[in-house]
């Protein structure tokens, strides 16, 4: 083997790509939902300063121009750094796509949730343009954002999958019925949660963050919508709650998800609460954003962790 060749192996094996370990592909897991959720807050942080239209074009910043001119401002700079940050995520889904597919024994599941992470975020970019070229279309800007909230629900499933804490489970020593049913209101906590965060992307569409200050908004009563959002918090409160009980109960290995998930569902009411009440501050509306993903990424680990106390139990 010729010095080059041994030095592209050392680089290859060192850079742990050769034979990526289970923990290998964990730690580049956790980056992907990292990325994704930092996406969320830049994203917060473009509507929130009325950047969205800070390049008023897409794929280009501006007509004949990639980069924003010196005369658009700080919009610009905004915006554009947002746009950029969809590298960071290209090159970190694609790191994590590789380490699922060269991992050893071969891991399906892995494999299909990173790449459906991988094509997610090329697509997502496509919807952001779309956001643009629609001057900030309230609906479609839901839209991105909920398609973001998809990859992160994703990201979140290839995290808990690929935890190698997880070769130590012990199958819980309730019966397969009441893991079942744990499942199913899994299920039912799991859809609130969208629906939750899909009536607060309406409530945005119908306040005062539109994104850019000639941007339309929905039309709708912004009362009327939140009330509809808080609904659907409560609802979520309430079968969480239940969850909690049961899985504490039964002492199902999932209580510890149904106990993190309660805690984001408290923090993020907090959040909710308080930026109502103090007339909607920027950075509070970023921060909620910030706990809306969190909350996806939760509802998805209580998800899955009932899945997996289920599968245990009918071993």
């Amino acid at each position: 083997m010729s010095q080059t060749a041994e030095k592209k192996s050392l680089i290859a094996s060192w850079a742990g790509f050769k034979a990526p370990t289970r923990r290998f592909l964990f730690g580049w897991a956790i980056a992907d939902l990292i990325a994704n959720v930092l996406l969320v807050v830049t994203g917060g942080a473009v509507r929130v300063t009325d950047s969205g239209l800070g390049c008023p074009t897409w794929p280009q910043c501006t007509a004949g121009s990639l980069t924003p001119h010196a005369e658009m401002g700080i919009h610009g700079v905004i915006e554009f750094g947002n746009r950029m940050l969809t590298w960071l995520l290209v090159a970190v889904a694609v790191a994590t796509w590789l380490a699922a597919m060269r991992h050893r024994p071969v891991d399906r599941r892995a494999r299909r949730l990173a790449t459906g992470i991988a094509l997610g975020v090329p697509l997502q970019a496509v919807v952001g343009g779309i956001t643009v070229l629609t001057n900030l279309n309230p609906w479609v800007v839901a839209f991105h954002f909920l398609a973001t909230m998809l990859i992160i629900s994703l990201a979140a499933w290839l995290v808990f999958h690929t935890d190698p804490a997880r070769a130590r489970d012990i199958a819980p020593t309730a019966s397969p019925v009441i893991t079942r049913f744990a499942v199913g209101i899994s299920w039912i906590v799991y859809a609130i949660t969208w629906v939750a965060v899909y009536l607060g992307t309406v409530v945005t569409g119908s306040g005062p963050h539109a994104g850019d200050i000639d941007s339309h908004r929905n039309g709708l009563e912004p009362t009327q919508a939140t009330q509809l959002h808080v609904d659907a918090v409560w609802a979520l409160v309430g079968v969480t709650a239940a969850l909690i009980l049961l899985t504490v109960i039964a002492t199902l290995p999932s209580r510890r998800a149904a106990g993190t998930f309660g805690g984001i569902i408290l923090l993020q009411g907090v959040i909710g609460y308080v930026q109502y009440s103090t007339d909607l501050p920027e950075w509070m509306v970023v921060l909620h954003m910030f706990g809306a993903a969190l909350l996806m990424a939760g509802a998805t680990y209580l998800l899955v962790s009932a899945i997996r106390d289920r599968a245990l139990t009918d071993r």
